[in-house]
């Protein structure tokens, strides 16, 4: 889907609505949001819209995505950002261990803690990026909270000796195949990925052993990262989550690759790097880097581990800072 290309402007804007990650709220995974922050870069719900409200427009400008009229300069920040995946990867780059993120049920005394911790108090920011809201220019909405976070982000990539964070790592969870039964007949399968102190997960295919997802999930790159962990889970709705096997992804041949590479829009399609199947890995088959379109991609196919079966159809998408 093209969200760059000239056109009507309510047209790329229901465009960066329709990808999978923005199809829920970005604060509380309430589906179908309607709002947005249009300069914080995030699809919300009409919920977490009147908390957004009460911060004040030098931190969350929400607007209707169908009733208010948006101007260029907040679609083309809409679509930079990318949506709720990519702004999430930055704003919960550091939520606390074992945190939980309020649901669509949540009160509205969780949910305004919530996204005040995230937005106005920066909790979950890297501490290098965090700003004093008293210092913000509330009379020039261009020279906004948000836009000073991701001009700081962007600007502590090219530090020396400072760069945390190399990259955005996307991954397509596209679909499971013979996942294990947790249940009586069945399970409600979904997929937790961490890298690092974070973590994003899909949302749950109710009683589906073969589930498809098509969910597009962002990590931020750290420097220093290790492998990709991915773990699947059956939901309880009264007991502990079961697990459904797990799998380590070594995300060096994509990285090294890219890097080496450097602007892939610059080279047509073609093979860069391949990770190797081996016995210590959880790979079906030989999983290759390609080049595709100018963007750096990876499909593979993993057999989960420690479970009596299953296998989980992934695809890897590096973008460079």
């Amino acid at each position: 889907m093209e969200l760059g290309r000239p056109g009507s402007g309510k047209r790329r804007l229901r465009d960066l609505l329709l990808l999978k990650d923005n199809r829920f709220c970005a604060d509380c995974r309430a589906s179908d949001p309607k709002w947005a922050s249009a300069n914080i870069g995030v699809f919300i719900c009409l919920k977490c819209c009147g908390v957004h409200r009460s911060l004040g427009a030098h931190i969350s400008k929400v607007l209707s995505v169908t009733l208010d009229e948006w101007n260029d300069d907040e679609i083309d920040a809409m679509i930079e950002i990318g949506g709720n995946s990519s702004a999430n990867a930055i704003y919960e780059a550091f939520i606390p261990d074992g945190f939980s993120k309020p649901g669509p049920d949540a009160s509205h005394e969780q949910r305004s803690r919530f996204i005040r911790s995230k937005y106005e108090l920066q909790e979950f920011l890297k501490p290098s990026l965090r700003i004093s809201s008293a210092h913000s220019d509330k009379s020039n909405i261009q020279a906004n909270f948000a836009t000073r976070v991701m001009n700081s982000f962007r600007s502590s990539q090219k530090q020396e000796g400072m760069v945390d964070f190399i990259g955005l790592l996307k991954v397509k969870v596209i679909k499971g195949t013979n996942l294990a039964i947790r249940d009586m007949m069945t399970s409600d399968p979904y997929v937790v990925l961490t890298l690092g102190r974070q973590t994003v997960q899909t949302c749950v295919v109710a009683s589906n052993l073969n589930p498809v997802w098509n969910e597009e999930l962002t990590l931020s790159v750290p420097q220093s990262f290790g492998s990709l962990k991915l773990q699947v889970y059956d939901y309880d709705t009264f007991s502990a989550d079961d697990i459904m096997g797990e799998a380590d992804i070594d995300l060096q041949p994509l990285i090294t690759s890219a890097m080496a590479f450097g602007d892939a829009g610059l080279f047509s399609n073609m093979q860069i790097g391949k990770w190797l199947k081996s016995h210590d890995n959880a790979l079906m088959s030989d999983s290759t880097v390609n080049i595709v379109d100018g963007k750096v991609k990876q499909e593979m196919t993993l057999k989960l581990q420690n479970v009596e079966s299953g296998e989980l159809d992934l695809e890897l998408e590096w973008m460079a800072s």
